[in-house]
C-alpha cells in the first residue's frame, strides 16, 4: 500500500463573482488547495446543493437564509472534517451561491464516513433546508479543475 506524507494547509480563501446564464453568483474558494501536493489521497469529490427558501433579487438569500446557511455549513464542516485536524477527513474546496442555490463542496478521505454523515442528516432530518448531493470518486481532481483555475478578475 501506497502512502503518502500529507501537509494540511491553512485554507486561504479568494472571493469570485460570476455571471452564468443571466444570474449573478459568487464562489468562495479554498485557493490554498492550487498547490496542494497530495490530492490523490483525498480523491473524493462531495458536493452538497442546498434549495434556498427565502430569496432577495437576483435569487440570492436573504441575511436570515444566510445565517441558517451557514449555521449549518460551519457545523457539517466541522462534523465532515472530524477532531483531528493534522489528519482530517475532509478539506474544503468551495462554496458556490447562485440562482436561489448554494453548493458547498469538500475533497474526501474516507467517503463511507462522509456518506455516513450525510445518511444521518437525511434521516433525523437535521436540517431545515432541501439538499441533494453527490460524492464521487475523482482521484484526478477534475471536478475541481474550474474552482482551481486562476480566474480573471
Amino acid at each position: 500500500m501506497e502512502q503518502f506524507r500529507v501537509i494540511i494547509p491553512d485554507e486561504k480563501y479568494t472571493v469570485l463573482e460570476f455571471l452564468q446564464e443571466d444570474s449573478p453568483g459568487v464562489a468562495l474558494i479554498n485557493r490554498a488547495l492550487r498547490t496542494f501536493e497530495a490530492k490523490v489521497v483525498f480523491g473524493w469529490h462531495l458536493s452538497l446543493m442546498i434549495d434556498f427558501e427565502d430569496i432577495i433579487e437576483n435569487g440570492m438569500p436573504s441575511q436570515q437564509e444566510r445565517n441558517v446557511l451557514d449555521e449549518f455549513e460551519e457545523r457539517f464542516s466541522s462534523l465532515l472534517k472530524g477532531t483531528d485536524l493534522e489528519k482530517p477527513n475532509a478539506l474544503f474546496l468551495a462554496r458556490i451561491t447562485w440562482n436561489k442555490t448554494r453548493e458547498l463542496i469538500w475533497r474526501i478521505y474516507e467517503p463511507e464516513a462522509a456518506n455516513k454523515l450525510l445518511e444521518t442528516i437525511i434521516e433525523q432530518n437535521q436540517f431545515s433546508r432541501t439538499f441533494d448531493y453527490r460524492l464521487e470518486c475523482d482521484k484526478d481532481w477534475k471536478l475541481a479543475e474550474w474552482h482551481l483555475a486562476e480566474h480573471k478578475k
